[in-house]
């Protein structure tokens, strides 16, 4: 049976941080979720190709309550293993973005299905944030993690630090260790240990989740190293070929197939042609490795560069699983495809059984609020989208809108809403706050002020194409009118306001609703319809 070829990236849209382990013949791949709820998404496959959802395993507020973190802290880089009858699952909940000091605090939670209710997190410790933990082969368990490093003159990532972790006692044993400062390539994280052929290899992530991040690999024959930096470099790494396809590449996994095969899964981006912006957020690609006669992991192509296209196991495809492209809101549970922001609590501002057969939202706070806005969103996961909702909303006050959103974070967003206001009455508004907390929002022309009738339902849509968003309405959902407003899509991106730091995300767009007054105004939108270009 000839290979069967996987095209990369196997997880399209924001899925960084990728994390990799195999139980039998089933592959499980852990992202980060940052501050979208629920934390952390789980996928699995057995064709490595094919993903579906099998996990949101942090989906309760004893495991995590993001409520009031900064945009782009929260979940990171979660770390999952397979041992003694459980998946072991170690995260970083990240609280502190921009300064000098981060408050990271890592907490490793277990389950014996994927899909099962995961124990209550066990706090490990916080002086830095991706944790990992490895089993070795007599039993022990070891737990690594980067330290953050606050002082000025210094790079904040300290290097990779090893303790023992204690199954019976619950907890970190003996004092940290630092086993490995890290390359010339500096900003040293995303650790995991492996063994093989009498060697620990740490493999980490370098250069920074921008244009410079790489993939690097260290060895010992102890697991308290010291541990020597492979002579080659990088394993992976696009940094010195701007034109390539798969940029940022960097904080990979690597998993052994039955048929012992070896394959690296690393997070990547796709900048838009000409630009260097990845509204998509960091994905997920998957490579193929062997070892060298000497031990080394190396692509199996010989260079650094990632593959675009790689063979897969040799064995039947999985189903291709089909993208939700229309929900009518008749389920019971919001689907899977779908997040939120931040509060484990969605009940408080969604409903699906007060109105039948419609999403109900409740006003909340501001499009930029940290604690309770009402959206319900899913990833961008094409270049090119159209997406659209009919909702049905009767505001009293100008403080309460809602409407159709493309998301990144509570700075970067454009949103098309219905509301109200003195001399005008219901009206459609477009508000658009590009990378700059200072601009708050700001309103792009008199033309996206349109009067609505005063009562009635309201069509919207938006549709992208690469860099270009245009928004459309109607009142019968058959005759549109475009809004005379180009927006810059590609704002909404990990690199658009980096002076504020990056930025570690991807675009979403979804429903929302919002109530400035308090009152908690309800909209009810009737369908949501998400049609992508399948690249």
């Amino acid at each position: 049976m000839p290979r069967n070829a996987i095209r990369n990236p196997i997880l399209r849209g924001f899925n960084p941080d990728p994390s990799i382990c195999r139980v039998g013949d089933d592959y499980y791949l852990a992202v980060s979720t940052f501050e979208w709820y629920p934390g952390v998404r789980i996928y699995r496959s057995r064709d490595l190709a094919n993903w579906r959802l099998a996990a949101r395993p942090l989906n309760r507020a004893g495991m995590i309550d993001l409520r009031g973190e900064p945009d782009s802290c929260g979940v990171w880089a979660p770390c999952l293993s397979h041992a003694d009858g459980l998946f072991w699952l170690c995260y970083t909940d990240v609280r502190r973005f921009d300064g000098n000091f981060k408050d990271t605090h890592n907490y490793l939670t277990t389950c014996a299905t994927i899909d099962g209710e995961w124990s209550d997190p066990l706090y490990l410790n916080s002086s830095g944030f991706d944790p990992s933990l490895f089993h070795d082969e007599d039993g022990s368990k070891w737990y690594t993690n980067m330290v953050w490093d606050h002082r000025p003159d210094r790079t904040f990532l300290h290097g990779i630090v090893l303790q023992e972790y204690d199954p019976q006692s619950r907890r970190l044993a003996g004092e940290p260790q630092r086993i490995f400062p890290g390359t010339d390539a500096d900003f040293t994280e995303g650790p995991h240990l492996y063994k093989r052929a009498g060697w620990y290899y740490l493999m980490t992530a370098e250069g920074g989740t921008g244009y410079g991040h790489c993939v690097t690999m260290a060895r010992s024959r102890s697991v308290r190293g010291p541990y020597e930096a492979d002579p080659q470099g990088p394993v992976v790494t696009a940094r010195d070929d701007p034109g390539w396809p798969l940029q940022r590449n960097g904080h990979a996994d690597i998993v052994r197939s039955p048929d012992g095969d070896w394959y690296l899964v690393h997070l990547c981006g796709r900048p838009l042609e000409g630009t260097r912006r990845c509204p998509l957020g960091r994905e997920t690609a998957i490579q193929n490795v062997a070892w060298t006669e000497d031990g080394w992991l190396r692509l199996k192509n010989g260079g650094h560069l990632p593959d675009l296209e790689v063979d897969g196991p040799d064995l039947e495809p999985d189903e291709a699983v089909e993208p939700l492209a229309y929900d009518d809101f008749e389920s019971q549970q919001l689907h899977p495809v779908y997040q939120w922001l931040r509060t484990p609590y969605p009940e408080m501002f969604a409903s699906l059984s007060e109105r039948p057969g419609h999403l109900r939202l409740f006003g909340m706070e501001s499009p930029g609020s940290l604690n309770h806005q009402a959206l319900i969103a899913r990833r961008q996961t094409d270049f090119a989208f159209r997406a659209s909702t009919v909702v049905d909303f009767a505001p009293d006050s100008f403080q309460q809108m809602a409407g159709l959103v493309c998301y990144y974070n509570s700075s970067k967003f454009h949103y098309l809403y219905v509301s109200t206001d003195d001399g005008i009455g219901r009206h459609l508004g477009l508000m658009s706050c590009e990378a700059d907390r200072s601009l708050a929002v700001r309103f792009p022309i008199q033309e996206s002020r349109i009067r609505l009738p005063d009562e009635g339902l309201v069509w919207l849509r938006a549709d992208v194409d690469r860099s270009e968003l245009r928004f459309s309405w109607s009142t019968d959902g058959e005759r549109w009118t475009e809004i005379p407003v180009v927006l810059d899509h590609s704002l909404l991106s990990d690199e658009a306001g980096c002076e504020r730091g990056e930025q570690f995300t991807g675009a979403f767009v979804g429903l929302t609703c919002n109530d400035l007054s308090g009152g908690r105004k309800p909209a009810d939108f009737e369908f949501f319809s998400y049609r992508g270009s399948g690249c």
